[in-house]
């Protein structure tokens, strides 16, 4: 495999599958990195340049037709919509659509791979990016190019454009947990327990603390940290108790709430399971029940509470 990255500013057209068209058959072969390239590869480089050169020449002259004949026949264009314009003469009526709409348009592009298919064969990938006559850069999209080739020539075949917006960040996919944050409390017969919860300063992760109380006097302390997993696409939670216990849950959204898969190790060894529902009732309460709980293989019983919010201190 051979990749090539390239860079090239070209005028510009209508929509950003015409534009990422002209990208694939232009300046995406301009030049070449100075990786080693076997004579075959050099002369497909060579050829595809040519193509380049006679693209950016058509596109900064604003001339669709020349444009389309830098595919073949029934070359096909995909924008990141997944809308399909076949044939060369649709193609030239893209092109010429984006020519009036935007006739002073720049393009960068850069190809990140390039591979040959057999002998006739060519698949290119890469980046592009459209800047308008007024300074602003539409969003990057990522394109991927087959080209055949016919005599002396490397013609699209097809070009497929695909959205490339950023990933979403941790702040981002945690958003659906911001209403925890604040200071809870649940008072039970079995005891007292003071939670707070609170964003990291990178805004990366929630942190919940957990302090437990029975008959007044202090029993037990957990940290909670949840993040994003973005290997297994969910959230996740890792649990550590003041008696040398962890524990790790994975944060399954519903319809009203979550559902944490945790797995618990205790401080002598013991493994345990359970199954945790999380649940809003309104602004300030929410509700927990934990079923399916084994503890060295010993089924425990389920249980339910109910959390509310701490009122704000006097003078708050």
């Amino acid at each position: 495999m051979t990749v090539f990255s390239t860079r090239g500013t070209v005028a510009r057209g209508s929509c950003l599958a015409v534009a990422m068209v002209l990208v694939a058959a232009g300046s995406a072969w301009a030049q070449a990195t100075t990786a080693p390239v076997t004579p075959g590869v050099a002369a497909v480089v060579k050829a595809v340049a040519t193509e380049a050169e006679a693209t950016v020449k058509a596109f900064n002259a604003g001339d669709a037709a020349a444009l389309a004949g830098m595919f073949i026949e029934d070359g096909e264009v995909v924008d990141e919509n997944g809308t399909v314009t076949e044939s060369r003469a649709e193609i030239a009526s893209l092109f010429k659509r984006f020519f009036e709409r935007f006739p002073k348009a720049t393009l960068e592009m850069e190809v990140t791979d390039a591979r040959e298919i057999g002998d006739d064969v060519v698949i290119e990938e890469g980046v592009r990016r459209i800047t308008t006559d007024q300074g602003a850069a539409a969003a990057q999209v990522r394109y991927v190019a087959v080209r055949t080739k016919q005599g002396d020539r490397w013609p699209l075949a097809s070009y497929r454009e695909f959205s490339d917006d950023p990933l979403p960040t941790p702040t981002e996919m945690l958003a659906t947990l911001d209403w925890i944050v604040g200071d809870w409390v649940d008072e039970s017969p079995d005891g007292k327990t003071q939670i707070s919860y609170r964003w990291t300063e990178d805004g990366n992760f929630l942190i919940g603390e957990y302090n437990l109380s029975v008959g007044g006097q202090p029993a037990s302390k957990s940290v909670q940290r949840i993040g994003w997993d973005p290997v297994e696409g969910t959230l996740r939670s890792w649990t550590f108790d003041s008696d040398g216990g962890f524990s790790e849950g994975e944060w399954l959204g519903t319809d009203d709430g979550w559902v944490v898969k945790s797995e618990a190790t205790l401080p002598d060894g013991t493994i345990g399971s359970a199954t945790v529902t999380i649940r809003p009732s309104d602004a300030d309460h929410f509700v927990v029940e934990s079923t399916d709980r084994i503890v060295g293989g010993v089924e425990e019983a389920d249980f339910k509470l109910v959390i509310a919010r701490k009122p704000p201190q006097p003078g708050n």
